[in-house]
């Protein structure tokens, strides 16, 4: 199930494969979103792992989430496996800059009857974020953008998520980068900075997950 290489660079494709199959499979419409995804070729390694596509279903039920918010939806199989963590009346609002990418993702948000709980908006994720009602308090957020902005969406998104509600944020360990100190991008640098600063953080309990690339769980005091 899911890409022939895994994007966890700690597992074994045989161990990932085996990992896979014995959590909660892609359905079809799921894997029909896989596969329109790796038809763009080295770009869907972009796509979230099916692995933590269902751990973030799972999660989304577990809080009882009514509303969520994504920062960076690419092809839009992490909207899809949140939206069915929602309730039928559930929101989930997905910043984005790509009409193109997006746009892929549309047709199984439809097949999936979640389309209704999706509000997507094109355009930078902090001017949408900065246009939110002070009120607007949502229980949980997925943060997989450009990593340069992560402390920036970090803090934008503090103010308008519930206490007890969670963060949740990507590529954590951007493929091992983060303890390679000759890898001085300014990506890989944006990340340990971003590490550094949440694990240091008192409004905020963090735990870091060794789930497809790192994934941080951030609760909110």
């Amino acid at each position: 199930m899911g890409r022939a290489e895994p994007k966890s660079f700690h597992l074994a494709p045989e161990i990932h494969g085996y990992l896979v199959e014995h959590g909660t499979p892609p359905d079809p419409v799921a894997r029909g979103l896989i596969d329109a995804t790796e038809k763009l070729g080295g770009l869907s390694i972009m796509q979230v792992a099916p692995e933590q596509g269902a751990f973030m279903t799972q999660l989304a039920r577990l809080l009882g989430a009514t509303r969520a918010i994504e920062i960076g939806t690419f092809t839009g199989f992490s909207a899809l496996c949140l939206a069915r963590g929602l309730p039928e009346h559930g929101e989930l609002l997905c910043c984005d800059t790509s009409e193109e990418w997006t746009a892929v993702g549309r047709p199984f948000w439809e097949q999936a009857g979640v389309a209704d709980r999706i509000e997507l908006r094109i355009g930078p994720a902090l001017e949408t974020l900065r246009s939110l009602p002070k009120t607007r308090r949502y229980d949980l957020a997925f943060i997989d953008a450009d990593k340069e902005n992560y402390l920036n969406y970090f803090e934008e998104l503090l103010g308008h998520i519930r206490p007890n509600g969670v963060i949740l944020v990507d590529n954590v360990l951007w493929m091992g980068s983060v303890i390679d100190p000759d890898n001085q991008s300014e990506s890989t640098v944006a990340i340990r900075a971003f590490n550094d600063a949440v694990a240091a953080d008192a409004r905020v309990d963090c735990v870091m997950l060794p789930i497809s690339d790192g994934l941080t769980l951030l609760r909110v005091k």
